[in-house]
């Protein structure tokens, strides 16, 4: 499903169901003995979806006495190590809020940074992206991207089209209260139209109206900094979400992070309300 502000090509994939993980094994993943952080997730569950709310640029710009955008840019280093390993790991889907709507309040100095920033990710890292198998979308109100930003999301979404190994959402003045709105808007205008009945109006109906309505919804949520908030990220979507929150700002947030994570999420039990065998 296509939305007005979504860049993504279109899909034939019916809504996602409730995601359930599964082992490297069970993925066709091969671990190497060379690969020590790896080999300690195998035989336990792996996340087929991964949220991040990629946090702690700004401090660790601070903390080194240089401009936020300068925590941006080392930002960038980590996006590159969160794709490769969730690739390595068997990870289908990675999700990574980038920029929220709220976000627009900032100076104009940094938000003209942010989005140069965003031309110069695609610029340097698509055609490893292509290579690499993933798939790129952009999800939220795109209408606000400049030129430039725009045709950088365009090009990102249209040159990784066909990428199988893994789904890249990536969340640009994004909210997930207006991502509700909007799929509640789409609901009214066709219950309007009469081609939808209130009576069929279903947790479904409304799963395939959202941006993400055609991939599953997160197992794992992860917040870096150490803040404990959602910040308005996919509230609908990260309902059953196992959340993990740590204290590594972005910018260092790398390969071992992210499978320390994986194996914090090995190592709860998932009820989705029913009772532990």
């Amino acid at each position: 499903m296509s939305h007005p502000s979504v860049a993504s090509t279109e899909s034939d994939a019916a809504p996602a169901e409730r995601t359930h993980e599964g082992t490297l094994a069970g993925r066709g993943v091969a671990v190497s003995a060379n690969d020590p952080l790896l080999a300690r997730l195998a035989g336990g569950p792996v996340p087929r979806h991964i949220a991040i709310i990629m946090d702690g640029n700004g401090r660790w710009a601070r903390e080194r006495h240089m401009p936020r955008p300068f925590g941006h840019r080392a930002g960038m280093k980590a996006v590159r190590a969160a794709v490769e390993a969730s690739i390595a790991a068997g990870v289908e889907w990675l999700s990574l809020f980038a920029f929220s709507q709220e976000n627009w309040q900032r100076p104009a100095s940094e938000i003209s940074a942010l989005m140069a920033l965003l031309e110069e990710y695609v610029a340097s890292e698509v055609n490893e992206l292509k290579a690499q198998g993933v798939r790129v979308r952009v999800l939220g109100d795109l209408s606000r991207l400049d030129a430039r930003a725009a045709r950088a999301v365009e090009r990102a979404v249209s040159e990784t089209a066909h990428g199988t190994r893994l789904g890249l959402n990536l969340f640009i003045s994004y909210g997930g209260r207006a991502e509700l709105v909007h799929a509640m808007q789409q609901i009214a205008t066709e219950v309007q139209a009469g081609s939808l009945l209130p009576g069929q109006i279903s947790e479904d109906s409304i799963r395939a109206r959202l941006y993400t309505g055609d991939c599953p919804d997160p197992d794992l949520l992860i917040r870096t900094s150490g803040e404990q908030r959602l910040s308005n990220f996919l509230l609908w979507q990260v309902a059953y979400a196992e959340l993990y929150i740590s204290s590594v700002l972005w910018p260092d947030f790398d390969r071992a992070a992210l499978y320390e994570a994986i194996l914090d999420f090995q190592r709860r039990d998932r009820r989705f309300g029913k009772v532990s065998k």
